[in-house]
Order: structure tokens, then sequence, then C-alpha cells
């Protein structure tokens, strides 16, 4: 058993040498995963700022009143479900590759397209998860702020939006992840990120499963960490609702 392991440690030797060591290239799948870190990062920026907007839409359609409603924001939540709808009925390759070979076909930077195809992706999803935080709070804390005299959007800004981040932080952690796994996508456009490096680096050396495993290593490790900081700030949340 001991001389078997020895074995195929002697034969995996080279092989990692040639994917990690060789020419520096070590240095690819940190540029990678730095590329991965920032399309993540600035995608779920986007996505939670364009999901706050629809979410917030949609929530003041559904919360007018029998007989008082508002011509603009039937339109507006018209628009925002035919965008939730789209976007959450479709596979975001395709919808990467609309992005890339029909929105933005002299676009060169595929790096850039992919943010914006990952972005209008999250919002999508972040939309229905703030929506349904929205809704979880209590219609009795905004009728609350508009007895204090509280505007709509006051009352949104420093009562119900403060209170539905609590309920909808682990469904945002769970975006967090799934969009830091879906970066991988945007090798197929172009876009320089690991799976990019990791698929270069395995063409050159004609051997792909070294740098394959080693990237899922690093997807793995970091899921692994933010899942354990994610748990934390609950945590925190929790503790601090107590006192």
């Amino acid at each position: 058993m001991l001389q078997s392991l020895i074995d195929w440690l002697d034969r995996m030797g080279p092989r990692l040498y040639k994917a990690f060591i060789e020419g520096d290239r070590w240095k690819l799948y940190l540029q990678g995963l730095g590329v991965t870190m920032e399309l993540t990062v600035i995608a779920l920026i986007f996505g939670v700022i364009l999901g706050l907007i629809v979410a917030v839409v949609r929530s003041a359609h559904d919360q007018q009143r029998l007989g008082r409603r508002n011509f603009l924001l039937g339109v507006l939540n018209f628009i925002c479900q035919i965008y939730t709808t789209v976007i959450r009925g479709t596979p975001m390759l395709v919808q990467l590759f609309i992005w890339t070979f029909v929105i933005f076909p002299t676009q060169r930077n595929k790096v850039l397209v992919a943010f914006i195809g990952l972005g209008v992706n999250s919002g999508a999803y972040v939309a229905e998860i703030i929506r349904g935080g929205l809704m979880s709070v209590d219609a009795g804390q905004s009728e609350a702020g508009r007895s204090l005299g509280l505007g709509y959007v006051d009352t949104m800004r420093f009562i119900v939006i403060p209170q539905a981040f609590k309920n909808i932080l682990p469904s945002l952690g769970n975006e967090f992840i799934t969009l830091f796994k879906d970066t991988s996508l945007a090798q197929a456009i172009g876009g320089a990120e690991m799976l990019y490096y990791a698929s270069t680096i395995g063409g050159r050396t004609f051997d792909y499963m070294p740098p394959l495993l080693g990237i899922a290593g690093m997807y793995l490790v970091i899921v692994i960490v933010f899942t354990w900081l994610q748990g934390r700030l609950e945590r925190r949340l929790r503790e601090s609702d107590r006192r």
C-alpha cells in the first residue's frame, strides 16, 4: 500500500511541477483568482443595486391600496416582472453568449462583458431575495413609520430594509457563493479567470488533470472560508437581537 502511494507520488511529481511550478505558472492561477474575485464582487454589487431597485418597485406596487393604483408604478412593475422572468428562466451561459455575440459583438474586453452579464443575472435573483425579505417584515412596521411622519422612502430606508436585511442575509450569502462559482462560465466567452488559465496551462502541458484539480481546490477553500464568515455574521446578528 505504501509502495503504491510512493509510486503514485513519483508519477504525479513531474505533472504537478509542469502544471504549477515550471515557468512560474502559479502566478497565472493567482492572476485568474484575482479576476474571479473581482468578477464576483463587482457583479454582486451591481446585482444588489439592480435587485434592490426592482424589489422596491415590485413591493411598492404590491402594497398599493385598492382603488389607489399608480399607473406609472404599474408599468414599472410590469417591466420588472418581465426582467426577472426572462433572466431567471434562461441559462446564464446563454445570456453570456447573447451579451457577447449579439449585444456587444465588437467589445474585445470579455471580462467587462462578463461583469455586465453576471451582474444582470444576479440582479434578477437578488430582486426576488430582497422582495421576499421586504414582504416578510410586518406591515405594521410601515404603518408605524407613516404615523411618525416618514415618507415611503424614509420608511423603507430606516425601518423596513434594516429588518429585512437580517432575513435575507443567508440567501444573499448563498447568491454570492453561486455567483463566485458561476464566474467560471466567463471562460466560454474568453474571460481570463481561473478556469481560462487552467485550461490554457492544460493545453500547453497536454495534461488537464492537475490544473483543473488545483482550481477546484481553490474554489472549495474560498467557499468554505466564506461560508464560515457568513455563519459568524449570522450568529452576531442573532446575538444582537437577543440583547
